[in-house]
């Protein structure tokens, strides 16, 4: 009998996800904050000119309804979400089911551990399995750019073998676990990545207002590169002293294929699945301001460049540019995270860090689960 897995969120992703492994015969149940905005059928339309066609089994808002008669329990939520998703469905999860995010680098394991208990089966993904942008919300999306693989960590409870068998055939790539479910829960894709671009971008800038709109990546630049190689040397610096195989998360540079800051901004400049992608900002008054209420700020800051530095303290390992993206960012965020004393800023409890979450020694990170 397939498998009913539980997708919680209806962004990108749960789109896309839900109507994959429902196009390969498994049951899929939906938890929504809006259930009534949902068609049953979705339809998704690939980076091939493909059409995914997925149906939903059950949609509810009540956590109660869906997860309980679940086998897998995927989060398809920014990190900021997880928390709260957690919360609302720790009543009805059991030690038998399957619990992951497809996003592990925003303290998913630790937020799962803490708020779920100690004998529960986590899982997580290394790196989204898709790109993609809803169309039409509860009913279209389209899946901009696959995979070559998938790579899933986990806790010791965790079936990962039995899941990667699962993943690659619900999503359609071949997927892979890992050997430690650091390996998923630390990575320097998005929470280096955009706070690195973000810094490199408008830092140079004397000004607030902008007279026109940025193209993430079609504009990147060598000075952003050169911040995001120092930011990733600083991380691998880290990655050195704990116990996982160094060469499941790669130096950016050997990700990209590049060897230096100009190769590697002619590499990102010139990925497909990136083309068009804007930097998130808004009119005003004839001019662009930031909107803060993206993502990129809401996200991979407190839930991705914070956890990183946040590592940093438990190693007492020194990170000079990854604190200074992080304080540019947060005087333009109008937050207090770092301060000279540490992260004790009055904004830190608002945040997926390490110690918000009892982690306190790297045999605490080490040996979670």
């Amino acid at each position: 009998m397939p498998k009913t897995i539980c997708v919680c969120g209806g962004g990108s992703l749960g789109h896309t996800i839900a109507a994959s492994a429902s196009s390969r015969g498994y049951q899929i149940n939906l938890l929504t904050g809006h259930p009534q905005n949902w068609a049953r059928e979705l339809v998704v339309t690939d980076c091939h000119g493909q059409t995914i066609r997925g149906t939903l089994h059950r949609v509810s808002g009540k956590a109660e309804e869906v997860i309980p008669s679940s086998d897998i329990i995927l989060l398809c939520v920014p990190g900021y979400q997880i928390e709260p998703i957690l919360h609302q469905i720790a009543p009805f999860v059991s030690p038998r089911q399957e619990i992951g995010s497809v996003i592990s680098s925003s303290g998913f394991f630790w937020m799962a551990y803490h708020l779920l208990g100690k004998d529960k089966r986590l899982f997580g993904f290394q790196r989204v399995p898709f790109i993609s942008r809803v169309t039409h919300y509860g009913h279209a999306a389209d899946l901009k750019g696959y995979k070559s693989i998938l790579k899933i960590g986990g806790n010791t409870r965790s079936d990962l073998q039995g899941l990667a068998t699962l993943f690659s055939d619900a999503l359609m790539t071949p997927t892979v676990p890992l050997s430690h479910y650091l390996e998923a829960a630390l990575t320097n894709s998005n929470p280096i990545l955009h706070p690195s671009r973000i810094y490199g971008m408008l830092s140079p800038l004397p000004t607030t207002l902008y007279d026109r709109e940025f193209l993430f990546y079609e504009d990147w630049d060598d000075f952003s590169s050169r911040v995001l190689i120092q930011c990733d040397e600083e991380f691998q610096a880290l990655l050195q002293r704990l116990p996982i195989r160094h060469e499941e998360i790669p130096p950016l540079l050997t990700y990209y294929e590049s060897t230096d800051a100009t190769s590697l901004t002619h590499k990102i400049r010139s990925i497909t699945a990136f083309k068009g992608i804007k930097m998130c900002l808004k009119p005003e008054n004839g001019h662009y301001v930031i909107d803060f209420t993206n993502r990129y700020f809401t996200e991979d800051i407190p839930y991705g460049l914070l956890i990183i530095k946040s590592l940093a303290r438990l190693l007492q390992q020194e990170t000079p540019t990854i604190d200074q993206v992080i304080r540019w960012i947060q005087g333009r965020m109008g937050k207090s995270y770092l301060t000279d004393q540490g992260l004790t800023g009055p904004d830190i409890s608002q945040s997926g860090i390490l110690s918000n979450y009892g982690i306190q020694t790297v045999d605490d990170l080490c040996h979670l689960g």
